[in-house]
């Protein structure tokens, strides 16, 4: 029987391979570093794959259009925005993610952030490591306390949900806003109050974002938000960088539109807005939301059981098309 073909385009842990290499024929392809060559190897060979694991690059129609044999698509994650599924749905192929393993490492650097910059870590460290020693009884250098502030979460899934979990557990106040208001019941569970945008925006004295990048997302955080939002506030982002115009964003905390913003993603990565960099009030992390050793070890393992339970028992799990 002939063995099912399996590209893997990725960084995965290659100790979570074996059992898909005992029934599939699994090559490890190019990771999408040096995206124009590496996309074209990939245009090149894709045609002869039942399956593919993709982290980074763009799997758009000219890739769908060239992988004549795939039938399904892992994404290396819980965001698919590099995937075209409503065309690869068109095509008949199968398009999964992984949300569970990315779930708690990316909600904990959530918190990280918002801890790191209520307690203004990023100025004092580098004050420090310039030779000052600050004087943490003026007034001016002394932090935030969280307690008792409001933490407002725009994207109730289920990362959104495990940091409202978290914030509660810490004293703040949780509201948030999603597509769909939460079940009464686990609103309950969470503490947490649905709110309209504008109200999200006005009240929060922290704003996470955990809503997917989508044409309705894009820019969702603008110079118009900032302007509504209160000047003690601080922005988080862990999601994706196209939910917030960035210009808008340095320009909001230069002019003291609000406290600053801790980010792990950005709208152009890997290139980071040198402007950015400039900012005392502004935490800035390498989209480094599932990187630590057991999240990035359990994401190749979800994975891998997607392309392994699809191909070899024929089943399809966390499906998105």
């Amino acid at each position: 029987m002939t063995k099912a073909k399996v590209l893997v385009l990725g960084e995965l842990r290659q100790d979570v391979l074996e059992d898909l290499k005992e029934k599939c024929e699994v090559v490890i392809g190019p990771e999408g570093h040096r995206m124009k060559d590496d996309r074209q190897w990939v245009l090149d060979h894709i045609a002869d794959y039942d399956g593919v694991i993709v982290a980074k690059m763009i799997f758009d129609r000219e890739m769908i259009d060239a992988a004549k044999n795939l039938k399904i698509i892992s994404t290396y994650g819980v965001g698919y925005d590099h995937v075209d599924t409503e065309y690869a749905a068109k095509k008949g192929i199968v398009v999964s993610n992984c949300p569970i393993s990315v779930r708690r490492p990316t909600a904990e650097l959530a918190l990280t952030l918002l801890l790191a910059s209520a307690r203004r870590v990023h100025f004092y460290d580098h004050s420090i490591r310039e030779g000052v020693f600050l004087n943490v009884s003026e007034y001016d250098n002394q932090g935030y306390t969280i307690e008792g502030k409001t933490l407002g979460i725009l994207g109730m899934g289920n990362i959104g949900q495990l940091v409202a979990q978290f914030a509660s557990a810490l004293g703040m106040k949780v509201i948030y806003h999603n597509r769909h208001q939460l079940s009464h019941e686990l609103e309950e569970k969470l503490s947490a109050s649905y709110v309209d945008f504008d109200t999200l925006i006005k009240e929060s004295d922290f704003l996470t974002l955990h809503a997917p990048a989508t044409e309705e997302t894009k820019h969702i955080i603008n110079k118009d938000v900032f302007k509504n939002m209160k000047t003690t506030a601080f922005l988080i982002n862990v999601a994706r960088g196209s939910l917030v115009d960035e210009e808008a964003l340095i320009e909001a905390v230069k002019h003291g539109e609000i406290a600053g913003a801790g980010l792990d993603v950005y709208e152009d990565e890997p290139h980071i807005n040198p402007e950015l960099v400039k900012l005392d009030n502004v935490i800035l992390t390498p989209h480094a939301g599932s990187a630590t050793h057991v999240a990035r070890y359990n994401l190749s393992k979800e994975a891998v059981n997607n392309i392994y339970s699809f191909l070899v028992d024929n089943k399809t799990i966390n499906k998105i098309n």
